[in-house]
């Protein structure tokens, strides 16, 4: 198709302001779907996204439309993730488009992450074509929310698309504004193929599916083509679109988003953000990729059967192709055995995977309390680099210790301020500034440390805000904290997957959260089992789960007390034995709880 009749464009919002629906209506208006065959949130494949009401992956898709003026136009969109965890998953997108369009809820105005993918576009240099949904709703305030656009988007409200995704009002007016608006592919000088690897997918029978967005050249059947980053050189088997399900094509020429079936065998092979050529004629440069995420959280993830590890490790392969922000290592662990250290980009993020691997793989597994990687400074100037607890050096060896901060922005109605505050300083952060965004909302800027908003953060926003509060945020460097290593103690062993790295004011409370959580899940033995947190050598905390009591005088009746005291000595002698050779078993509940606990 002619260059100027393609228009490649993605969808960006905040969570939850209708982006998928609006997808369905496109697919709808434009035909791509029978109406037999529609469902809501057509292009959410996973079962997971379906019942969170959540996108977790970008999907492409491609859609024929005749335009009033008689004119046919290819529109390749890409749905992408409105949450602050999956911001890699809207870069990737951003980079084989041309056009974003950013929907805003009428009732709900602009929010934290919309902000944040505004500059994502702006930085990639996207048309953006801002449309304000659900305006039939009775609470909907167009007015307000494009005087928002303009005041902190810097985004003339007057251009703004009125719409609602739901009942299909202004739909017609989007497709106008995509067709007119977004500007058409550029021609390139270069002559050979070049091709974006924007996401790519493990299918079981068909090897390595990867999706791409062709900038120069031409792919067909039976190109052999050379991934630039790699060297590797494969035979491309087959050509498509989603048209939303794959439709093979003869070719995929410059302007087209869709995928390529080459003989790759191993996940490991493609990188996302490479650039596929043809390998006869390579291109003389290769396209400018995607930065390298860096995971903000770890967790150790272990198998519940130490058997199943090589189905792990092969399951957290294919995983990790399908989601390059997701990375991991091999490590063992005293207590858990052999597992993977994996890195998140947020804890949704870390919820998915775990929740994917049980799911789409059917592994029963276990994950460590999530941790921070911490910079310690050792005193022979030695700068170590720990993402887990068991591999701080020795405490005389360390000068001290630097923790991540995030530079987060949190959005709240009036009357919430003094409790957002408050929270911000219960979790050690600091505010720089605040802004009015309108008459009833103020954005708060906020420098905290990454550790702190790990857990809990963003659950206790919603629940101070009644669902109206939102919060993005954004790496900004380490600073040096006053940290240690809390270690759990089960009959005098430690126990290295219950231990963390805390602030020394926050050290205390951990520790006797843990101590009470792993008494109610230890069970009893016939001996005493002391569960105790421990700072260095110093006890913080302690709590003793009592010994099974059996009553060894029960065939004593009648007689003399000296028969009953030498039956107790006896058994006071073989529990004591019984403490020294005793082990505790601590159940895999406990581990589970504990992360809870958190």
């Amino acid at each position: 198709m002619d260059l100027s009749h393609i228009r490649n464009f993605c969808i960006i919002a905040h969570i939850d302001h209708g982006k998928t629906t609006l997808s369905d209506r496109l697919l709808e208006e434009t035909g791509a779907m029978a109406q037999r065959d529609m469902r809501a949130q057509v292009l959410d494949s996973m079962d997971l996204e379906r019942e969170r009401g959540i996108t977790i992956k970008a999907h492409p898709v491609t859609m024929a439309y005749r335009h009033e003026d008689g004119v046919d136009y290819e529109l390749n969109l890409i749905d992408t993730p409105g949450h602050v965890d999956f911001a890699y998953e809207v870069s990737r997108s951003l980079a084989a488009c041309e056009g974003a369009l950013l929907v805003v809820d009428a009732a709900q105005g602009v929010e934290a992450q919309t902000v944040a993918n505004v500059h994502l576009a702006t930085k990639q240099g996207l048309t953006i074509v801002p449309i304000i949904n659900k305006v039939d709703l009775p609470n909907a305030n167009v007015e307000e929310t494009r005087r928002q656009l303009e005041d902190i988007l810097a985004i003339p409200g007057d251009s703004a698309v009125l719409a609602s995704a739901k009942s299909g009002l202004g739909i017609k007016d989007v497709l106008r504004a995509v067709i007119e608006r977004i500007p058409p592919p550029k021609p390139t000088t270069e002559t050979s193929l070049q091709a974006l690897v924007f996401d790519s997918m493990f299918d079981t029978y068909r090897g390595v599916v990867t999706y791409v967005r062709v900038f120069a050249g031409e792919v067909q059947r039976g190109t052999m083509t050379e991934l630039m980053m790699t060297g590797l050189k494969f035979d491309v088997k087959d050509v498509g679109v989603f048209e939303p399900k794959p439709v093979a094509r003869k070719k995929l020429s410059a302007g087209s988003v869709g995928y390529i079936i080459a003989n790759i065998k191993s996940a490991a092979d493609v990188q996302i953000g490479d650039t596929i050529t043809d390998a006869r004629a390579p291109a003389s440069k290769a396209l400018p990729g995607f930065q390298q995420v860096h995971p903000m959280v770890f967790s150790g993830i272990y198998p519940v059967n130490s058997a199943d590890y090589e189905h792990l490790k092969t399951a957290i392969g294919k995983l990790n192709l399908n989601d390059s922000a997701f990375h991991y290592q091999a490590e063992s662990s005293a207590a858990l055995g052999f597992g993977f250290r994996c890195g998140f980009l947020g804890l949704l993020h870390l919820e998915i995977v775990q929740e994917r691997l049980r799911r789409q793989f059917d592994m029963d597994i276990i994950a460590t309390y999530p941790s921070v990687i911490y910079r310690v400074l050792k005193t022979n100037g030695e700068v170590v680099d720990v993402d887990n607890p068991a591999f701080l050096p020795d405490l005389s060896q360390v000068d001290h210790i630097e923790e991540p901060y995030v530079k987060a922005f949190v959005i709240c109605p009036n009357e919430n301020i003094g409790d957002m505050l408050q929270l911000i300083m219960e979790k050690r952060g600091n505010v720089l500034k605040t802004d009015s965004i309108d008459t009833h909302r103020v954005m708060l800027t906020a420098m905290i440390p990454l550790n702190e908003i790990l857990v809990d953060f963003h659950d206790k926003i919603k629940s101070i805000t009644r669902g109206y509060g939102s919060l993005d945020y954004e790496h900004a460097g380490y600073q040096e904290g006053d940290l240690i290593k809390l270690d759990i103690l089960v009959n005098s062993e430690p126990v290295d997957a219950f231990s963390s790295i805390v602030h020394r004011t926050k050290a205390e409370a951990r520790g006797r959260a843990l101590a009470l959580k792993l008494k109610e899940v230890i069970p009893q033995q016939m001996f005493q089992i002391a569960i105790q947190a421990a700072i260095g050598g110093k006890i913080i905390a302690r709590e003793t789960v009592k010994a099974l009591s059996k009553n060894v005088t029960a065939k004593c009746y009648g007689g003399d007390i000296s028969r009953k005291r030498k039956l107790w000595e006896k058994q006071k002698e073989g529990k004591k034995r019984m403490k020294q050779i005793g082990k505790v078993n601590i159940p895999q509940e406990a581990f589970i709880s504990v992360l809870k606990a958190g």
